[in-house]
């Protein structure tokens, strides 16, 4: 979480004063952009000073005794919390922009995204299904959540909230049910990550998409939803893009399944062979339990029922509704059975997560 008073200073405060600032966060924070945002008297965001700013000034002959407005870069790139594309997301990215405010309509700060640790900042909800038993991993879930056991150094649902919130998801919502008390417990609100976690509690098992029937708050039009128990370095900008782009009203992340035949195969034409494929192989693409649609959409579930995943699709399909797959071109597991979780073990050790 970036410190607002850290990272601001006011417009008639010496330059002395915003070194010495830069000085301690350099200290404390080796690897953060060396930058503040200047202040009016009245709070209002007026420039940007970095590093780079003050040397350039002090080779012109200013000195570290004359105010911070003297050193400002007064055309200084931000976001406004009302409005922001993710062109304009992506375009500060692509530039290189470090840290980037994001601002009121006043022009207050209302917080400071920081480009080394984001890759974007998706205008979406998301909804983690942790409410499972997780009876196929028995004896290692009989007292801790499936979604808690370790993989690595931390928890398998870590992992997916790390990525989320790498992307720029705030606000994430966890169904829980079994042991569900523990997941509470261990992620809190989220305002020590500097973003929100709610919670629901199922007291029923109420399919994949059910749970999302019983949310009465987003914030933003777009929800993604997933299943906790997965390891994936899914590119969420590029899911969220593809699905804004085409307009769509959900899309299913999918992973190719291959199936090779160990005979030959005869393709008939009621007792006649039209065709003879030696051992052939045949790829499918497999459901691979994350979800993108439109918030609209979760007015068609209805409160406290089961509703399972393909049920919906079907729905969807039937009314007119535009349903897509998306390819998760990286990698993708389901920890579902006990050679699953030995398998994530091995892979952790390899992957950027």
């Amino acid at each position: 979480m970036i410190d607002l008073k850290e990272r601001t200073i006011y417009e008639y405060e010496m330059v002395r004063k915003a070194l010495e600032k830069l000085n301690y966060i350099s200290d404390e924070y080796i690897k953060d952009p060396l930058a503040l945002f200047v202040l009016d008297e009245n709070d209002h965001c007026i420039g940007s000073l970095t590093d780079g700013d003050i040397r350039r000034h002090l080779l012109n002959g200013h000195t570290i005794e004359e105010p911070v407005s003297q050193f400002m870069n007064s055309q200084f790139h931000y976001l406004s919390d009302s409005y922001f594309s993710m062109q304009d997301v992506q375009s500060l990215y692509n530039l290189n922009y470090k840290l980037v405010p994001v601002i009121d309509a006043e022009n207050h700060i209302l917080k400071i995204i920081d480009f080394t640790k984001k890759k974007s900042i998706l205008p979406i909800d998301a909804v983690i299904m942790a409410g499972g038993e997780g009876t196929r991993l028995r004896p290692l879930t009989n007292n801790i959540p499936k979604p808690l056991l370790k993989v690595g150094d931390k928890p398998i649902i870590e992992y997916n909230v790390d990525r989320l919130e790498k992307y720029g998801i705030d606000h994430i919502i966890l169904s829980v049910r079994y042991l569900g008390e523990q997941l509470v417990e261990y992620f809190g609100d989220g305002s020590e990550r500097d973003i929100e976690i709610d919670y629901i509690f199922e007291n029923q098992p109420l399919g994949t998409m059910g749970a999302l029937g019983l949310i009465d708050h987003f914030e933003h039009d777009y929800v993604l939803l997933m299943n906790s128990d997965l390891l994936t370095t899914i590119d969420y900008a590029h899911f969220f893009d593809e699905f804004v782009s085409k307009d769509i009203d959900m899309a299913v992340a999918s992973v190719p399944y291959e199936v090779k035949l160990p005979y030959a195969v005869l393709q008939m034409n009621g007792e006649k062979i039209i065709e003879c494929k030696e051992k052939p192989e045949y790829t499918y693409y497999s459901n691979a339990g994350i979800y993108l649609l439109k918030r609209e959409l979760i007015n068609r579930i209805p409160f406290n029922k089961r509703v399972d995943v393909t049920d919906f699709i079907a729905d969807l399909i039937a009314d007119g509704g535009k349903v897509n797959y998306y390819p998760i071109l990286g990698y993708w597991l389901d920890i579902g059975k006990m050679d699953d979780f030995k398998q994530a073990q091995k892979d952790i050790k390899l992957l950027e997560l």
